[in-house]
């Protein structure tokens, strides 16, 4: 994704951000970090296909304060962004009724400025949209009603048989939203809930970061070069001598992990201090794709060719000083190779230095 917009959504009106490797939103509490970031979380679950309802709980704090209802009480919400790559930059936009009932009234997907999908609401009392795709055969368009509660993009994969040269650019228009929507990892480490020793799994983190031991014991044995790579990064944030990231199988079936501290003893995960494991769970996830993370894993794709966005409110809470740079310039560096991508928030001190880190862009949210 490479331009978020919130046309009315919120405390935003006509607001336009644009998205490079790393994008940092920064202001004074709020400014609305926590909600820029809310829509672009929103738009991927959406293109993941989860259920209107399921993304937007309460629809009702996303309307802007000044929009009235119109005659039939009806108030929602706007927002769109920008996809690009292979066919070039793709747009979406939505439009959102949240009162008196939830639904997509609208959407627009277009490509170089001609429109490949769009819905409309033409009967209230449906739970469908009135949606047109591009034929350009026989048929210029070909007409269909969607559901309301889904994104209708995602669902054009299922709906359009590329039989014919318009239908196969909305194919291809489409199918680059969805992976660039669904290409999204949401990350909000939690240092309490990553002290103990966890029973062995899937061994892919979790959002929380709740199961960073199990993860450390796969990167110990399926992914060395990894592993000794996060064991490097580790010593820049963790306090004194760190020579590698250890793991350890305990008698009641659980694993833990310990920093080796060379001939001094490891320490435990759980002996750490909160910024020191969230710097770990979120250097972890600089360096490993989305076989480690648990997210929604495009099959379709392999995963040297995904490009991965790490989108993570708060970035540097609970950090001092020396983790933040260190943090900051792992972060570009990874960003630099094309497959890593970030989306956060940082409090306005870091922001300084964010500033100076080249690759680095910073978004001042600033009334």
């Amino acid at each position: 994704m490479t331009e978020l917009r919130l046309s009315a959504y919120a405390g935003r009106r006509g607001a336009t951000y644009g998205l490079g490797p790393v994008t940092l939103f920064t202001g004074p509490s709020g400014s609305g970090k926590s909600t820029v970031l809310g829509a672009y979380e929103a738009l991927a679950r959406l293109g993941a296909g989860d259920p209107l309802a399921d993304v937007f709980p309460d629809p009702g704090a996303h309307v802007p304060e000044s929009a009235r209802p119109d005659a039939q009480g009806r108030r929602g919400f706007r927002i769109g962004c920008t996809v690009d790559g292979p066919v070039g930059p793709v747009r979406l936009d939505l439009a959102v009724q949240a009162e008196p009932r939830l639904r997509i009234v609208g959407e627009r997907l277009t490509r170089h400025g001609r429109t490949l999908l769009t819905t409309a609401l033409r009967d209230p009392g449906r739970a469908t949209v009135q949606a047109a795709w591009l034929t350009a055969g026989a048929t210029p368009v070909t007409r269909a009603p969607l559901p309301d509660d889904l994104l209708g993009t995602a669902l054009l994969p299922l709906r359009v048989a590329g039989a014919t040269e318009g239908q196969r650019e909305v194919l291809a228009a489409a199918e680059q939203a969805v992976v660039g929507l669904r290409s999204l990892f949401p990350c909000a480490p939690e240092p309490s809930r990553m002290r103990a020793p966890v029973v062995p799994g899937e061994g892919r983190l979790l959002r929380d970061c709740a199961n960073l031991a199990e993860v450390l014991h796969r990167t110990h044995t399926a992914c060395p070069r990894r592993h000794q790579r996060l064991a490097a990064v580790a010593g820049a944030g963790c306090a004194g001598p760190v020579t590698g990231v250890g793991v350890q199988e305990l008698p009641d079936g659980t694993v833990g992990a310990l920093l080796a501290r060379g001939a001094r003893p490891a320490t435990p995960l759980g002996r750490l201090g909160d910024g020191e494991l969230r710097y770990l769970a979120l250097a972890l996830t600089l360096l490993t794709g989305p076989g480690i993370l648990a997210m929604d894993r495009i099959a379709e794709l392999p995963d040297a060719m995904q490009c991965l966005t790490l989108l993570t409110d708060d970035l540097d809470r609970g950090l001092d000083g020396r983790q933040c740079s260190a943090l900051l310039g792992l972060t570009a560096a990874i960003a630099a190779d094309g497959h890593i991508r970030l989306a956060g928030s940082v409090r306005e001190g870091t922001a300084a230095e964010a500033r100076r880190t080249p690759g680095v862009t910073v978004v001042d949210l600033t009334p």
